[in-house]
């Protein structure tokens, strides 16, 4: 295994590849993928997000700020993109934790808690009785409300209740009750489609019940709604009855039906996999539930981490299975889940085998990293297209950002051990003891403490 100072290098010096990239434009920006001739294109359109956009460098800031105090240039791109988002809040229509509004509001919490709300009034302007409308171009869900945790309602829900106060309980249960409206009865329980009617279901994490259902336990027991814990059990079942435990693992697939798309029946990522899907059993757990149709929810959330090791992730096994490395559908995203398992663990042995798979993943980036004079940075592959290596990314989802959070982290987990600090976020919070979090309390009125 490589050394902690290696993973922090690394981390170090995929940072400041991204670092690099950014310019400013009525506030800093970067492009997603780095290509010829990409400052002359401009800001993308989604320049602010959290998945691609500068909101998406918060949390990597805080990352950083565990390890060391901020540079000068660090300052300034904290004040640059707190002004940003402060300054798009008022006229911002997309309401989405990954492209909107709910992911403004966590760039700004972790960097200036006090704008955060500004955020959270703008999303109660734009709710309407099923939740928000997204303004995203998807096809089929034009002028819809979707229910998932990426561009939809359960994303808000989760951002409302990390956040908290007045605002944040008020959304979460408006947003809560609208994920329960619009549930579909199953046989076993309750299915959500990304949006009402849909007819094809991606049911794990980022866009459906799996995700979906997550949110609701934990507003459920934020808000002291049992009736809502009482209908992420119902989401759970769905899965188990849908899923497979075979060979000691468990696994949904990646669409019902199956996709026409090129694709594996079931992939092992945070997006449409056991990864996320095992985020779930324990949002269930922390609200309380101790087992699912018989079956212990903590049991299932290790079955799901075993699928993934079992399956060969991080190896790229075949054309089309783990062809990207990052947070989204790659191995970084797989090693941050880890990573939580591992500080949540109880079982000393169980935590050790836990972070030892973190550090396989942590591995596979440092073995695929490609170094230039500026920095660090990883090029993903899609087999359906030639050629198949793609350019590089420097986004938090999709590129070095993320990826260099995660190996920053790695290297503060092996130095400091298993109870150092996690930056939480949204949608993964309850998966690490509350004492170990970052934002587990109201931060002081300006920066956070340590930044």
């Amino acid at each position: 295994m490589a050394s902690t100072e290696e993973y922090r290098q690394v981390g170090e010096r995929a940072w400041s590849w991204v670092l690099d990239h950014v310019r400013d434009d009525g506030g800093p920006w970067l492009p997603t993928s780095v290509e010829a001739g990409w400052e002359s294109v401009g800001p993308p359109a989604d320049r602010d997000s959290l998945y691609a956009g500068v909101a998406g460098l918060a949390p990597v800031l805080v990352e950083v700020a565990e390890a060391r105090p901020w540079t000068d240039a660090e300052h300034r791109l904290r004040d640059g993109i707190v002004d940003r988002l402060s300054a798009m809040v008022a006229t911002r229509s997309e309401p989405s934790l990954y492209d909107g509004l709910a992911g403004d509001a966590t760039a700004l919490r972790m960097l200036s808690p006090t704008a955060a709300p500004h955020a959270l009034r703008r999303l109660e302007e734009l709710r309407v009785p099923d939740g928000w409308v997204t303004t995203l171009e998807v096809s089929g869900a034009a002028g819809r409300c979707l229910h998932d945790v990426v561009m939809g309602t359960a994303g808000v829900v989760m951002t409302a209740v990390w956040i908290g106060g007045a605002d944040g309980e008020d959304l979460a249960a408006a947003g809560a009750d609208a994920l329960v409206r619009a549930a579909e009865r199953s046989e076993a329980g309750l299915d959500w489609g990304c949006w009402s009617g849909a007819e094809s279901r991606l049911p794990n994490y980022s866009h459906g019940t799996a995700g979906i259902a997550s949110a609701l336990a934990v507003a459920g027991m934020a808000l002291d709604r049992p009736e809502l814990v009482d209908a992420a059990v119902l989401g759970a079942q769905h899965l188990l009855a849908i899923g497979s435990m075979d060979d000691g693992g468990f696994v949904v697939p990646h669409t019902i039906p199956p996709a026409k798309r090129v694709v594996e029946p079931v992939t092992y990522s945070w997006c449409h996999g056991p990864t996320g899907t095992s985020l779930l059993f324990a949002a269930l757990a922390r609200a309380g539930v101790e087992e699912v149709n018989g079956i212990g929810v903590v049991e299932v959330r290790q079955r799901c981490l075993r699928s993934v090791l079992d399956s060969g992730v991080p190896r790229r096994l075949r054309p089309g299975f783990w062809d990207n490395d990052g947070r989204c559908c790659g191995t970084a995203g797989v090693g941050d889940v880890l990573l939580d398992a591992a500080q949540d663990a109880q079982d000393p042995v169980l935590a050790g085998r836990l972070l030892a798979a973190a550090r396989t993943m942590g591995d596979a980036l440092l073995e695929r990293v490609i170094r230039d004079e500026v920095g660090a940075f990883w090029r993903f592959v899609e087999h359906r297209q030639h050629p198949p290596l793609l350019p590089p990314g420097t986004s938090w989802m999709q590129g070095a950002a993320g990826i260099a959070a995660f190996l920053l982290r790695l290297a503060r987990v092996v130095e400091d051990g298993l109870d150092t600090t996690v930056v939480d976020r949204p949608d993964e919070w309850w998966a690490v003891p509350s004492r170990l979090r970052r934002f587990a309390r109201p931060a002081p009125i300006g920066r956070p403490s340590g930044l």
